[in-house]
């Protein structure tokens, strides 16, 4: 049975690739006069960004032109419209709709859900049980949306019979780029979310205008940031508290995670009145990735006399309790806020839930002043 299935894939995807190819040989046959040249587009505006630096949207009527920092350039034709001729090699056309998505990148899916655009998204990389956005388990329970297998091991054939016109993966798939190569092979585009390298908060924020391009969507979002904005200009007027935050987890191998000074949730621990531990002890680096590891050693001497430590359960999983922490590693009974009980851990939906930045910043803030009753992605240890 599995040599059948086996030959059936192999069936599948010989099928697509002749496809594929004569696909490009009828078009390069039909390239003549009548179709537009990409030299000869001439830019017509650009998306405004206030914060985002990673992605870039410049429009030559009718069409739009993506720009990934680092990674690429996307060329969206309307469903109407032919691509153009004579396309550069690292130009990559997305046509729309892009109502078959694969979308990997799990930071993405609370921008769908604001943007009311969850029909576009079929396929997933994460299985009902790991989606913390109700919306996206509602999705796959209802069969609206498939599970199509993690970033390192996607399902070709679902993806292929599903008709995958987008896949939306994270950094993640650089630790795989033959999976990357593999669905650009069968003509499947790949997007790489890089939200992550924004070193403002609200830079990642930002790029919910990037997919109210791709899904035509961009009145929603403009209206959205917008009000996200509002919420969070208030809170950079508050004045730093002096109390001194860490943020981190502890891996498998002992090691200390660590986000860089330039990091989004650094930047965000300043908006709330706090001082990121780490400031003074990890030079800021530009374009670099946004965590590190750190011997338990260097970080003791950086955080010690912290006023918070809060736990990042994103990678690790959740702790419950400050004896989950010192389980971990015993000196961190030396640490101050482990005997003053100023102990926190992120919740388990606060890295999927990526427009929660004000609530995140008013949590941390309530922390560094005492009134914690009602905090919404935190949860005190005892």
């Amino acid at each position: 049975m599995k040599n059948w299935k086996k030959r059936g894939m192999s069936l599948l995807l010989a099928v697509v690739m002749m496809l594929t190819l004569g696909a490009c040989g009828v078009q390069s046959q039909s390239d003549t006069t009548d179709r537009i040249s990409f030299a000869s587009l001439q830019k017509t505006g650009e998306l405004t960004l206030s914060y985002a630096t990673q992605f870039q949207v410049d429009y030559y009527d009718p069409y739009t032109l993506i720009t990934i920092e680092q990674e690429g350039r996307y060329l969206l034709v309307p469903k109407s419209e032919e691509e153009p001729k004579n396309l550069p090699e690292d130009v990559v056309i997305l046509k729309q709709p892009l109502d078959k998505t694969y979308l990997v990148s799990t930071s993405v899916m609370d921008f769908i859900r604001q943007l009311d655009v969850m029909s576009y998204i079929c396929l997933s990389g994460s299985k009902e049980k790991d989606w913390y956005i109700k919306e996206a388990q509602e999705a796959m329970k209802q069969g609206d949306m498939l599970y199509a297998g993690k970033y390192s091991a996607p399902d070709y054939e679902c993806i292929l019979q599903a008709g995958c016109n987008l896949a939306i993966e994270n950094t993640m798939i650089y630790h795989t780029p033959e999976v990357k190569e593999k669905l650009e092979e069968l003509g499947i585009p790949v997007l790489v979310e890089k939200s992550s390298y924004e070193s403002h908060p609200l830079g990642r924020l930002e790029w919910i205008k990037l997919y109210g391009v791709l899904y035509d969507a961009q009145d929603a979002a403009e209206s959205y940031f917008k009000s996200e904005e509002e919420k969070i200009i208030p809170l950079l007027e508050q004045e730093n508290t002096g109390k001194k935050v860490a943020f981190f987890s502890v891996n498998s191998a002992g090691a200390i995670n660590v986000r860089k000074p330039n990091d989004y949730i650094a930047q965000m621990i300043g908006m709330a009145g706090g001082n990121y531990a780490l400031n003074d002890v990890i030079p800021e680096e530009e374009n670099a990735l946004s965590t590190m590891n750190m011997q338990m050693e260097d970080f003791y001497n950086a955080a010690w006399d912290a006023d918070v430590l809060i736990y990042n359960s994103a990678i690790e999983g959740e702790i419950t309790s400050i004896d989950d922490l010192l389980r971990k590693n015993g000196l961190f009974s030396d640490f101050s806020a482990v005997k003053q009980k100023k102990v926190y851990c992120t919740s388990k939906n606060f890295f999927q839930e990526s427009t929660g930045m004000a609530e995140f910043v008013e949590d941390i803030h309530a922390v560094l002043i005492g009134e914690e009753d009602h905090l919404t992605y935190l949860k005190k240890l005892n």
